[in-house]
């Protein structure tokens, strides 16, 4: 099997209970593959930049984990991205990494039905992950696309309704 490389974005895995199920999983199911979460490896923010890219350069297969935090991934996960992901190693003529594959795995608190264009965000999940391909066009991934796992933590949306 090729090299595997799951990189967890989840902020606090301790405090997770789709992605950290989504992760025991994948331990399990690809025993062989590396799995690097985000939440143990920071310092305040910052990352050891030389054992991410190595990490990375050793990959033939990425696939992020993030919650979906704002329609887009969480701030470690984005701080990461800024750090590692620099012009010279992801992108530029000297980039090492294109033609690796690139899975995005996302978990969403709103339910699915909340996604659709008469739903009430207007939009589809697939709209909201733009930003996801361009980056893998940028550096040259090969962009696998993404799957979700919508309402796994839709809590205190019905606080009004129970209050009454």
């Amino acid at each position: 099997m090729k090299n595997v490389l799951i990189i967890s974005g989840h902020p606090n895995l301790n405090n997770s209970v789709a992605t950290a199920t989504i992760m025991e999983e994948l331990a399990i199911q690809l025993p062989q593959a590396e799995i690097r979460k985000l939440d143990e490896l920071h310092q305040h923010y910052e990352f050891d930049i030389q054992a991410e890219q190595k990490a990375i350069e050793q990959a033939d297969v990425i696939v992020w984990q993030v919650p979906f935090y704002w329609y887009a991934m969480p701030a470690l996960m984005k701080k990461w991205l800024d750090d590692v992901f620099h012009h010279g190693f992801a992108h530029g003529s000297t980039a090492k990494i294109g033609g690796k594959k690139l899975l995005v795995s996302l978990t969403t608190g709103a339910p699915a039905e909340l996604y659709q264009k008469e739903g009430f965000f207007r939009h589809e999940m697939g709209e909201y992950l733009v930003g996801f391909e361009t980056t893998a066009t940028l550096c040259q991934l090969d962009y696998q696309g993404a799957m979700w796992l919508n309402g796994v933590s839709y809590v205190g949306r019905d606080e009004a309704k129970t209050q009454q």
